[in-house]
């Protein structure tokens, strides 16, 4: 039973000795197919000298995992020592790094560089919809100031128009200096009012821009065709994009504002009393302490609401980096961990075959190790064996008789042995008890 087992393993991995050649061939000159369109992707020059070179190393990668895998299929299955198979599985461990090194990642970029690229570009969009998204909210952050500005200008239009036409704050009617001073306020505010209008229409108009340099780029990730003019294109819109960015950050009106509010209570000049009266011009010195007094509480919250704009965080200056479909997939390896496990699983499938045969063979020793050695030899070394009797005979030696007579003289190297042992052992004199 034992020997037919063996038998039919051993004639198994006869077998399938041509098609283990094949296997590892042809796993060989996909991995160094894959290996050449990764290394065009990542090379520069001519196209004559991309193609020469991508070839070259291509062929090589090739050459040495058939050889490496070869190798390891020859030689690990037979070795049996503890020590020497360990040696060997630190060589196979050192070469599958090596393999992944020079080639896997390059079939990985083969398998998923476009993939990879698409998705860098896709992020990089992503990244810049939030920067022109930021660099709008700052810009129309001061828009939020528009209504408190245009309420306290139409109150001292309205105080101005009262104090015209009914005398609400000194008690005369006409246009005196209290009426200038209103009339001076209002005019101010409303020259801001009209520049926060003005700034509105430039950020919408740079916005616009913006948002249209992001749907083109949008386009150019998911559209199809080659990734590298794509890319081109995209680089040039991500250049726009930046500008847009940078002018929406300058187009703030913050500043403007900081200033026009500061300009409301340092800049304040207040007429002198044009009253007839001393008791008209007192009476216009007190409304106008009044409207100082209201003119500067307004500066103050319309300065310190500017300080609140001015502090946000600006939008981070952003560089893309153009990257090959290598270096995409590198960075966005665990996204394509698939397109990873099939390009290693290329490199690296061999040693299954390599563990099979290790299997069989150590099987096949255990089975032999248990039958007599008659089941044990084989043909040839039967034949082998009659030969060399043969060739004694032919020279008139008898093997029963040199058989015997090779056992007497181990006999008598063992009895010499034993007799040399025993006079050494006489001879050597035995220390005496101590007086």
């Amino acid at each position: 039973m034992a020997l037919g087992a063996s038998h039919r393993l051993q004639d198994g991995v006869l077998a399938v000795e041509t098609m283990t050649r094949f296997a590892l061939a042809v796993l060989a000159l996909a991995s160094g197919v894959y290996t050449y369109l990764g290394v065009r992707s990542i090379l520069d020059g001519s196209a004559m000298a991309v193609f020469f070179a991508a070839v070259i190393y291509s062929a090589s990668v090739s050459v040495a995992i058939y050889a490496f895998w070869s190798y390891m299929a020859r030689f690990y299955p037979h070795v049996t020592g503890a020590a020497a198979r360990g040696a060997l599985l630190g060589v196979m461990a050192l070469g599958c790094a090596m393999i992944i090194a020079m080639s896997s990642w390059l079939n990985a970029a083969a398998l998923a560089g476009s993939a990879a690229l698409e998705q860098h570009l896709a992020e990089t969009v992503q990244d810049y919809t939030a920067d022109l998204d930021k660099a709008h909210q700052n810009a129309l952050a001061a828009q939020s100031l528009l209504p408190d500005i245009q309420r306290t200008s139409e109150r001292f239009s309205r105080l101005a128009e009262d104090e015209r036409q009914n005398g609400a704050l000194t008690g005369t009617t006409g246009s005196g200096s209290v009426v200038q001073l209103l009339t001076q306020m209002s005019a101010q505010l409303n020259e801001l009012e009209t520049g926060i209008t003005a700034s509105r229409e430039r950020v919408t108009t740079l916005f616009d821009q913006g948002r249209a340099h992001l749907a083109t780029m949008r386009t150019l990730v998911s559209a199809p065709g080659a990734i590298a003019p794509r890319s081109d294109e995209f680089s040039a819109e991500v250049v726009a994009l930046s500008g847009v960015i940078t002018s929406l950050e300058q187009t703030s009106i913050a500043p403007s504002v900081k200033r026009a509010a500061e300009d409301l209570s340092l800049g304040f000049i207040a007429p002198v009393a044009d009253g007839q009266a001393a008791d008209l011009a007192n009476r216009q010195d007190q409304v106008m302490q009044t409207i100082r007094a209201s003119v500067t509480a307004q500066s103050q919250v319309l300065s310190q609401a500017a300080d609140d704009i001015l502090s946000r965080e600006p939008v981070a200056e952003r560089r893309f980096v153009p990257l090959s479909s290598a270096e995409a997939v590198l960075r966005y390896a665990a996204d394509f961990i698939p397109a990873w496990a099939g390009a290693i699983s290329i490199d690296l499938l061999p040693a299954v075959l390599v563990f099979i045969l290790a299997v069989v063979h150590g099987a096949i020793r255990r089975q032999e190790e248990r039958m007599p050695f008659a089941q044990r030899i084989t043909a040839a070394e039967l034949l082998e064996a009659l030969e060399v009797q043969r060739a004694l005979s032919r020279h008139g030696i008898d093997v029963e008789q040199a058989l015997q007579a090779a056992e007497a003289e181990d006999e008598r190297d063992r009895m010499d042995s034993n007799i040399t042992s025993l006079d050494t052992s006489v001879k050597t004199p035995r220390k005496g008890p101590p007086a």
